[in-house]
């Protein structure tokens, strides 16, 4: 995956595709991670639950490998997915599940049983051993990185209502987070944010460019205030020569209101301190080895993201019961550590 330009292109085809083909998606996708084996268009006409014959799939097939999103091991094998596609089919199309009722009770009962020696490093190893061994994966305790310093942002639309941001650091690391949407917010809304912050944010940190970006904000209300109050001042009817003005007020509002809605966007993007997942080469850290990466952020007493936890494993994690797992511990975390 290119460092420099973010996945911009295949979330809009994913968006695109038709029922059928995100069917047959979904298959190629859930049969390898329950066997990681390639499925072929014949036993994919068999399960999905739609009447297709196996050519009308291998055409489905192809238009699949054309994104991106599925590939062929070898020769006339059936297909995998990429990476790309993994990591779509995780933001877009999967259906995450409930962290059942008997391991909610086994991480609060052990996270609190650490929590009783008062020590941070033994709540923190007490949690990341339990869900080593609830999810087969190896566990990972990493403190957080709170400075990185971005080159490049871009919001793309999933949903109506969800996007994904896409966070690029100046050390090349790659970040998504998926973020809610304002209702009735235009995809126009989203790429002029995306320039708006491209032109202002490289070598700040997520925080220094909400601050700046309030400044801006607080800067037009004050200039629009002073032009108001002269307008007002001087009265309208009596007033010549105030046509001028006034456009500078129609257009202070429109900045305003732009500068409002990019804001409100990038403050959705900094908040988004939820789950995060990294798939395979999108953790340069760990790009060689083929792994995937699941982790939650944990807070102090304040309220404050101090690290993260979660599990490092094959791509082939099962992702809708270990994502809500791990987020569920480290709330769990949160709650012990801030007691």
């Amino acid at each position: 995956m290119s460092q420099d330009i973010p996945l911009g292109q295949s979330p809009a085809g994913l968006a695109q595709l038709n029922e059928r083909s995100r069917e047959i998606f979904r298959q190629i996708v859930e049969s390898y991670l329950a066997t990681g084996e390639p499925v072929g268009s014949r036993n994919l006409a068999r399960i999905i639950p739609m009447t297709l014959s196996p050519a009308s799939v291998r055409n489905v097939m192809a238009d699949l490998e054309q994104l991106g999103l599925v590939y062929a091991p070898h020769t006339s094998a059936g297909r995998l997915p990429t990476e790309r596609g993994l990591r779509f089919f995780v933001d877009a199309l999967m259906q995450v599940g409930d962290v059942t009722e008997r391991d909610r009770q086994a991480i609060e009962a052990q996270v609190a049983a650490a929590g009783t020696s008062k020590s941070v490093d033994a709540v923190l190893t007490e949690a990341s051993g339990l869900l080593s061994g609830l999810t087969r994966a190896a566990g990972v305790v990493l403190a957080v990185k709170s400075n990185t310093r971005l080159k490049h942002i871009e919001f793309v639309r999933l949903e109506p209502e969800r996007a994904l941001v896409v966070l690029v650091a100046e050390d090349g690391q790659v970040e998504n987070r998926v973020v809610n949407l304002p209702p009735g917010l235009p995809s126009s809304a989203l790429s002029e944010a995306t320039n708006f912050l491209n032109a202002r944010i490289r070598g700040r940190t997520l925080a220094e460019a909400r601050v700046e970006l309030e400044r801006a904000l607080e800067a037009g209300k004050a200039e629009l205030d002073q032009l108001t109050q002269r307008i007002v001042a001087a009265g309208l009817a009596s007033w010549s020569g105030g046509v001028e003005d006034l456009e500078r007020v129609r257009l202070l509002f429109d900045d305003l209101e732009e500068k409002r809605g990019v804001a409100d966007l990038l403050g959705r993007a900094e908040q988004a301190d939820g789950m995060r997942i990294f798939i395979g080469s999108e953790n340069k850290l760990f790009s060689l080895s083929g792994s995937s990466t699941i982790v939650s952020p944990y807070r102090d007493g304040q309220g404050r993201i101090v690290g993260v936890l979660g599990v490092i494993g094959p791509t082939r994690l099962n992702y809708a019961r270990i994502i809500p797992m791990v987020d569920y511990t480290a709330k769990v975390v949160s709650k012990v550590l801030g007691s």
